[in-house]
């Protein structure tokens, strides 16, 4: 628990990171439904365009917010904390679940100020919905919680970031978080990766049934490849330090 505080308090003291990772979707988010606010039925979906913008931006946030926690390890390693911390009784697993926790932190963070600003635009769920929502999209996290830590374990400072930005930006696309995907091809790709089942957890708020069997086997299968892929490249570190 000392350890899970430390972190905590240390990525929250970070202002600059913190504001951009909180910061960003919150503003695209003004940006986009602003202007759209009065939109309640937005291209004849029966939708407003607040609620629209709202949960699509929910999900690139959250994996935003996770996957940041690979630029934070890419960056411990290169000052030597990592090393510095196996010299200490601190478990691999305890690290682990640190790290996924501190991106969770964020991701609740940024859920919660979007789903604020929704309220402020008047987007309007019933309680369930809310809940709901919420569960699966931390559940559709847990792959990206993985590839943050192997993507950090692997990278180093210097290509972090622009490669967390690009894989952010490549899994936002093609998991239709602009907008829908409906080609025949590119949706069959889109429903093999986990932002996509991230986007149809979001859609809940939408009116959306979440999750099928698919959508379960896809996350899981991504989440067992991902921490494999984590856990080995942590090894691999631990063996050149």
């Amino acid at each position: 628990m000392t350890y899970v505080r430390y972190e905590l308090v240390r990525t929250f003291r970070n202002r600059r990171f913190v504001v951009l990772s909180l910061g960003f979707p919150l503003v695209l988010y003004f940006l986009i439904a602003g202007p759209n606010r009065h939109v309640r039925n937005l291209g004849d979906s029966g939708l407003s365009a607040p609620l629209y913008f709202m949960v699509g931006l929910v999900a690139f946030g959250s994996m935003n917010a996770v996957l940041g926690a690979g630029a934070r390890i890419a960056n411990e390693r290169s000052v030597g904390w990592n090393r510095q911390l196996r010299l200490t009784p601190l478990s691999p697993r305890t690290y682990f679940r640190t790290k996924v926790l501190t991106g969770y932190a964020l991701a609740a963070c940024t859920l919660a100020l979007l789903y604020v600003a929704g309220a402020t635009m008047g987007v309007h769920l019933a309680a369930g919905n809310w809940v709901k929502m919420t569960l699966q999209i931390l559940v559709g996290l847990v792959p990206f919680a993985a590839l943050a830590i192997w993507l950090g374990h692997t990278l180093n400072v210097d290509s972090v970031g622009p490669t967390v930005g690009g894989i952010t930006a490549l899994f936002s696309f093609l998991g239709g978080v602009w907008f829908p995907i409906t080609n025949g091809v590119l949706r069959d790709l889109a429903e093999a990766l986990p932002s996509y089942w991230l986007v149809q957890a979001a859609h809940i708020g939408l009116g959306g049934a979440g999750w099928g069997a698919r959508g379960w086997l896809v996350d899981g299968v991504w989440t067992v490849a991902l921490a494999a892929l984590a856990v080995r490249a942590y090894r691999r570190d631990t063996g050149r330090a």
